[in-house]
């Protein structure tokens, strides 16, 4: 599950990623292989959402058919690279994880309320909650029957990553208790709820392809910690000035009173800076709702410029650190190296 209602280009843009992600010659082969295997996981996602009923297929269409990065794929068939390559199930893995990502949006959108996805207006205020829930559901359970055909360590596999993205979001809305580190809760929630899932992308890429199980741990952790960078990144792609390109407003995260590292870590130095103590009181959503939007606008510029945005950007950049450092045991050669630029192309992306 992905948090609040996060930018995503046309699926187009997974192609463009793959670009920046194999830039020698030397990686042509690794790149066709990936290249062939989006075609192909977008030929299934089509056919895995065919429910012979006509609400049904409308409605898991919708956010498909709105497009997304396909980051999830993109990494399964890397790693699969490690062992037989992209091959049909190394596709139904990917196919599987993403239409688990694609069910997590449902809810996500429901329990956040949010008014747009991927563009469009989200599908609980197309339709109703029930179809959106039950969309999600239905998605889900395809998800689950894809993966049943690669075995029990695959639906393992699947299962514990299921219960960690509920999990991280029942102590999202749940929040951190009495005493509990609020920054450490924030963390552990973006690791639930965002790094699990790339993590058993990775990590179904070893485990379907044959590649040596000694790999698995190394990009599952690889995995899970890009997550939580990636998320992070979002924290402060969110507060950019609004573009032609984009269209978005800078500041939706804050505007919708979601909880963000840039703001805990406001709380963190409200105690000992009088600063920050005035602008996390402004920040405050209950003032913002009855601000004009002009001066929300100034406020969002104004945390875009505290120190605790840039600090934001160190943090994930030391989680893309840790990421990559889970990689050793790899060897050397195109499926790491391109990890690594994988890991920097999630980091220094602007949207």
């Amino acid at each position: 599950m992905s948090k609040g209602a996060r930018r995503s280009p046309s699926s187009s843009a997974s192609f463009s990623l793959t670009e920046r992600l194999f830039a020698t010659a030397d990686d042509r082969k690794a790149a066709k292989a990936v290249d062939e295997g989006l075609v192909r996981l977008e030929e299934r996602l089509v056919a895995e959402t065919v429910f012979h009923d006509g609400m049904a297929e409308v409605s898991a269409r919708y956010l498909l058919d709105a497009g997304g990065k396909r980051v999830r794929p993109i990494l399964a068939f890397l790693t699969a690279q490690l062992g037989d390559g992209v091959t049909d199930d190394v596709v139904t893995a990917a196919t599987s994880i993403e239409l688990i990502h694609l069910a997590s949006l449902y809810h996500d959108d429901v329990m956040d309320e949010a008014e747009q996805r991927r563009g469009v207006p989200t599908a609980h205020n197309v339709w109703s909650n029930s179809i959106a829930i039950l969309t999600g559901d239905l998605l889900f359970a395809r998800a689950s029957k894809l993966l049943s055909i690669l075995g029990e360590r695959a639906i393992r596999l699947q299962a514990d990553t299921f219960e960690r993205l509920c999990l991280g979001q029942l102590h999202e809305t749940v929040g951190p208790r009495p005493g509990e580190d609020a920054i450490e809760h924030y963390l552990r929630v973006l690791a639930d709820k965002t790094g699990s899932l790339i993590a058993a992308s990775a990590q179904l890429g070893v485990l379907v392809s044959n590649a040596p199980e000694v790999y698995q741990q190394a990009v599952f952790d690889f995995g899970e910690k890009i997550g939580i960078a990636f998320q992070l990144v979002d924290d402060v792609i969110d507060l950019a000035p609004p573009s032609d390109a984009t269209g978005k407003t800078a500041g939706t995260d804050i505007r919708a009173g979601v909880v963000t590292l840039p703001l805990l870590y406001l709380q963190r130095d409200a105690p000992t800076d009088p600063g920050a103590a005035d602008l996390l009181r402004r920040l405050d959503p209950e003032l913002i709702a009855d601000t004009p939007a002009a001066e929300v606008d100034a406020l969002i510029a104004e945390l875009r410029g505290h120190p605790v945005t840039a600090e934001t950007m160190v943090a994930a950049r030391q989680w893309a650190a840790d990421a990559i450092a889970a990689l050793d045991v790899l060897p050397d050669g195109t499926v790491k190296k391109t990890l690594l630029r994988f890991a920097d192309t999630m980091v220094e992306r602007s949207s």
